[in-house]
This record gives structure tokens, sequence and C-alpha cells, in this order.
């Protein structure tokens, strides 16, 4: 399992390409996998004939562990085939024992548990969780898991440490106190006939499990501002033929938005901060997740990094790109990896404003409503008057454990000055 990140421990088998006994090419695609950032093709890194497979459709693995094996053979496909069982099968047994993963190996074995007289696996991520709860083995094999199989889930962890009672008496003790206070779940009306079910899609399961995450880690509080966007409107609507004729580049308002996000940052760092236990973790880089409507109707958050070097052009490029690369889902792990702060365009969908949910483990997310021109009071030289403006509302949501309400409507207001300063 190939290394797809720097925070990618794990990933997902969704299908095999190929299968045991075929012949596969140098660098052909042999399966797909998927992370909780997006999905990705495994190449082979030679030619030869898969003898073993030793992980299956929905079986979540470790980076570094052994997915397959292959006996390199520059022959042709046909002629591998026909030679397998007389010349390869005593070396192919000896070459899969050596390459076959050591289930000693606590950092790439799977790790199981007995539970209910059944085989329950626990992944890297539920372990690493258990540790940072102080989660014990037993007190994870109470706990129900909705995954495959009875696979404990992220959400099955988070949702257990919801009602954990402390102290626990004993583990019976403590589900049975769980099962008679928990909140009895409100009955859906169900219309044989008339409703239907539609069962969520990976993505959208994970998008739901990291929304009630970030829900249930961040006291959110939401702060709200009026722009005046005239200038930039105009600014763009004159510029946007030029710029494509001589660039080759769309500029939407994006580019721009993500450029004033960038620098405001640079004058208030402390937003651009992640929280650990006690600790703040302030982030040197500036990197600005863009949230993205997918054709499914599912979000994605590719990343412009580094946006508070880049020039507008540069930043137009990186957008498009991500853009284009999320609609045709082309994105590489990497590109939806390592953000410090997120914005998203609501306005884009006809909103007049948001509040949106922090993608964690950022403290901040801003989000841009709709543009609408309509009659304003404004100062002038001659006094005031009224005018058409393009007004433009901005609302930043931020975990009020780290950022109060000081920090976070300054920097929403610096955003604002940089929108209605804008000269280009």
């Amino acid at each position: 399992m190939p290394k797809m990140g720097e925070s990618i421990q794990e990933a997902t088998i969704i299908n095999w390409l190929k299968q045991v006994g075929d012949f596969v090419d140098f660098e052909e695609i042999i399966l797909e996998v998927a992370t909780d950032k997006v999905d990705s093709e495994v190449p082979s890194p030679v030619a030869g004939i898969i003898t073993e497979i030793f992980f299956q459709k929905n079986d979540v693995v470790a980076v570094g562990s052994v997915l397959a094996t292959i006996v390199e053979s520059q022959k042709s496909k046909v002629e591998s085939n026909e030679i397998l069982n007389v010349e390869q099968r005593t070396t192919n047994v000896e070459v899969s024992k050596n390459l076959k993963p050591d289930p000693s190996n606590s950092e790439q074995a799977k790790q199981t548990l007995n539970k209910k007289n059944s085989e329950t696996f626990l992944s890297p991520l539920i372990i690493s969780i258990a540790q940072k709860e102080n989660l014990s083995i037993e007190e994870l094999q109470t706990i129900s898991g909705s995954g495959t199989d009875g696979r404990i889930q992220k959400s099955d962890v988070y949702g257990y440490l919801k009602n954990r009672k402390y102290p626990i008496a004993s583990r019976k003790s403590e589900v049975e106190g769980r099962k008679e206070n928990a909140f009895p779940t409100p009955k859906i009306n169900f219309v044989e006939g008339k409703d239907s079910i539609v069962e969520m899609d990976r993505m959208r399961n994970m998008i739901a499990n990291h929304m009630v995450y970030s829900k249930q880690t961040s006291p959110h509080v939401t702060s709200f501002i009026e722009v005046d966007v005239t200038n930039l409107v105009a600014w763009r609507e004159e510029n946007k033929d030029k710029f494509l004729n001589e660039f080759g580049e769309k500029l939407t308002f994006t580019p721009i938005f993500i450029d004033a996000v960038a620098k405001a940052i640079v004058d208030f760092p402390m937003i651009n901060v992640s929280v650990n236990g006690n600790k703040i973790i302030v982030h040197n880089d500036i990197n600005i997740g863009m949230a993205t409507a997918l054709p499914s109707g599912n979000l994605i958050v590719p990343v412009v990094t580094n946006a508070d070097r880049k020039t507008l052009l540069e930043l137009a490029k990186s957008v498009n790109h991500l853009a284009n690369s999320s609609r045709n889902n082309k994105l590489k792990p990497d590109e939806v990896q390592g953000s410090t702060f997120t914005i998203s365009n609501v306005g884009t969908f006809g909103s007049l404003m948001g509040t949106p949910i922090i993608n964690q483990p950022e403290v901040a997310i801003l989000a841009f409503g709709i543009i609408k021109k309509r009659p304003e009071v404004i100062t002038t030289k001659k006094g005031e008057e009224i005018a058409i403006r393009s007004m433009m509302y901005l609302s930043l949501s931020f975990d009020h454990r780290v950022v109060d309400g000081f920090l976070g409507g300054s920097f929403l207001r610096k955003v604002g000055d940089y929108l209605e300063n804008f000269k280009g």
C-alpha cells in the first residue's frame, strides 16, 4: 500500500482490477483504493504475474502493507500464462512466503479482538483514537460496529464517547446504563410505495462523520459583515477577457477571494492554527482549502498551497486546475490535504450567506455569499447619496476554544477591507 500523503495512515480497497493468475504490465493499474480524502489508482511496480492477493474489497489496509505478490516476468502475457503452472509454481510458493506480511508486525498487520466469539478488525485509525481518548481494548469491545462485518468505524467510537459515563464501574453496568438513559431515537414515518430509501455512498458517509465530529469537537461561533465589492466587480468585468486572452486562464472571483484571505492571515496568524490537546499549533504555511461541489452533489476540499506567495495569475491557475480536476475526479491525494484554512463560496448556489461547519483540524472557515446589486447610502464629496452598489455578506465560523470574538471579528473585517480596496 503506497503512502498517499503525510497524514494518510491507511486506505480502503475499492476494487481489484486484476486477479490471481493475471499478467500485468509495468505501471498498469491493478487496483483502486480510497482514503478519507480521495480515490486513487495503484499501478504495478513490475511486469509479471499476480500469484497471491492478501486483502479483498472493503478491507482497510495500513500504509506499507503488502497487497499482493507479483512474480516478475519479461515474457509476453500469452507466454507467461502458458508456462505459469509448469515453470513458476514452486518458485511462487517460496516468493509468496517471503513477501507475505508478518502477522506479528503491529504497525502493518491487522489487529483483531475476540468479540462475542467473532473477529473484529481494529484499523490503525480506531486504535489511535482509542489511545488518545484512553479507551482500553476491553472497552472498545463493547462498541457495536456499523461497518462491514461489524467493523468499528470512527463514527461508532465518537458516538460511544459522547454517551460515555465516568467513572466506569464495569463494562456491563456502563453499557446497560447507557441504554437506559439514552434519548430514544425519533420514529421515522416511512410510507411503503411512496417513500424511497437511498443508501449513502462512501463519500457522503465520510462527509457526514466529519461534520458530526467537527460539531462535537469545536464550539462554533459565527460572525457576519457586509462588504461593498463594487470596485472589485467592475475591475473583474473589465479585465476578465484580457486575462483569458493573455494568459489562457479564466478569471473567477475565487482567486481574488483567496488572495484577500491569505493577506488577512498574514496580518492575523493566530487564525491559521490547529488545536492538539492543550497546545495550539501555529502553521507557517498558508494553505487555503476551497470547498468544491462535485457532480454527484458531494463536496470535496482541494487545497491551494502557499497562497500568500502566489500572484493573482498563479492563484487563478491553481483554482482552475483544482476545480477542473474535482469535476473530472482527477484530483491527486496531495491536492486534497494540508489545508490550514478553508473558504466556501455559498453565493455560487444563490445563497445570501451561510454558516459553514469548520473543516477539522482547522479553527475557522469563511463563507462568501452572493453578490447582489442594491441601493445603498454612500458618502461622497457632495455628501450622502443613494447609489447602486454590489454588496456581499461574509460569514466566519470559528472555534471559540482558541479564537475569541476580537480575533475572529478583526480577521473578518480585514478580509472585507482587502476586498473593498482591491485594485488588481
